[in-house]
């Protein structure tokens, strides 16, 4: 065992301790399970946000500890999409009606420098936010939006209280885009469903406009990082929004996609993936791109393994994650491109030529992450203090799209 695990195992169980020492379980020692709902049983503490995932049945709510369904599989049609709503209780399902919201059923309950987590409900059902071909949903800056691709739609909501929205916009034209939130401004895309190469940064909402760069082909997600700095991914490189500023950086290719990132409060690096054919109808690449927001320069790191967008995560003190199809999770320093650990996680597999069909998928919130393994119907929890499986469990269905409430 390295020293950083050593450091971050002994952390981890002397807070463990104070926690119980000084809380206690504030409950009724009432177990999970039983005949009767959650709604008709006194509260009863978890250890964090809960888990949900989509499957060809329908969408499955996990509980954190164990990792099994709680309850059957709620009903959903077609590709199902899943995505944080910003409380750690709601999750948002993509619809054909637009963003609807499930009440996951466990609640956060703020205690000093920590929080409790308390289930309140059966997981269920909510209102649903409608929007023409639900896209993108970002959390950032206390603020989770929701962005419409088929109308142009943009619905802001308080992200300690996703039930409601607060505030709306809109783009010039239907076209799948994002938008966040961000440091007071608006980052949004403009384009149209044929072609897309703007990024905006307006004043508030629906203010005036701040910055506009039109040399971004084929603009493509976002993410945050640090110091209220964003990343939007081009064909051929990025642009960095830094408070009202918008900086596009070139990809060392003419064609270099970054069209799927990851980013961390706790690093000015963002990652992203690194595509250079531009007629492949399935690439596979091994290398990802590293692009620090604070000096404008994007690294490229080889990683002797191909990956797909769903690969994509970062650690609790910003390590760059990558899940390879070589089964095995990356743990790479993102100021140097250097892996640090390797952590065989899943059997190697290779991905489909459908992006929609299932694949491994990394979900990463604190110090754990999970992995998806469709092959097996298996979900995995990954310590990543300790660099090893934790546990892992098979679940009714085959797994497809996976997030944690508790995920930002």
């Amino acid at each position: 065992m390295t020293r950083w695990r050593e450091m971050r195992v002994a952390a981890a169980i002397l807070v463990a301790g104070s926690v119980l020492s000084a809380c206690g379980d504030g409950g009724d020692g009432t177990e999970s399970g039983g005949s009767e709902s959650a709604s008709e049983q006194p509260s009863r503490e978890v250890s964090g946000p809960r888990l949900v995932v989509t499957t060809d049945d329908g969408v499955l709510v996990l509980e954190r500890d164990t990792l099994e369904p709680v309850g059957d599989a709620l009903p959903a049609t077609g590709f199902t999409r899943v995505n944080a709503a910003g409380d750690g209780r709601h999750v948002f399902v993509s619809t054909e009606d637009g963003f609807q919201l499930l009440d996951t059923g466990v609640e956060a309950e703020a205690h000093g420098d920590h929080a409790h987590y308390r289930v309140k409900a059966d997981p269920d059902y909510g209102d649903t936010f409608e929007a023409a071909e639900p896209g993108h949903v970002t959390i950032s800056d206390g603020r989770t939006v929701l962005f419409g691709d088929g109308d142009g739609s943009i619905q802001v909501l308080d992200s300690e209280d996703p039930t409601e929205v607060i505030a709306t916009s809109e783009v010039p034209d239907p076209h799948h885009g994002v938008a966040v939130h961000l440091a007071g401004d608006l980052l949004l895309t403009e384009g149209t469903a044929d072609s897309r190469s703007t990024v905006v940064v307006r004043d508030g909402i629906d203010g005036d406009e701040k910055a506009r760069l039109d040399d971004c082909p084929g603009v493509h997600g976002e993410a945050t990082a640090a110091d209220g700095r964003a990343v939007v991914g081009c064909e051929d490189g990025v642009v960095v929004a830094d408070h009202g500023e918008l900086t596009k950086v070139d990809s060392p290719d003419a064609y270099g996609r970054i069209g799927n990132q990851a980013g961390s409060p706790a690093s000015t690096v963002v990652l992203g993936d690194y595509k250079v054919d531009p007629d492949a109808e399935l690439e596979r690449p091994e290398r990802i791109s590293l692009i620090d927001t604070e000096s404008r320069e994007l690294r490229l790191v080889d990683l002797g393994t191909s990956y797909t967008f769903r690969s994509l995560g970062r650690g609790p003190s910003g390590e760059a994650l990558v899940l390879g199809t070589d089964g095995a999770l990356r743990v790479i320093d993102p100021e140097s491109g250097k892996v640090t650990d390797r952590i065989v996680v899943i059997d190697a597999w290779k991905e489909p030529l459908d992006w929609q069909k299932p694949r491994p998928t990394l979900e990463v919130d604190g110090d754990t992450a999970w992995v998806t393994e469709p092959a097996t119907q298996a979900v995995h929890e990954v310590d990543l203090a300790a660099g090893r499986v934790a546990q892992s469990v098979q679940l009714p269905g085959v797994p497809n799209e996976i997030v944690s409430a508790g995920a930002h």
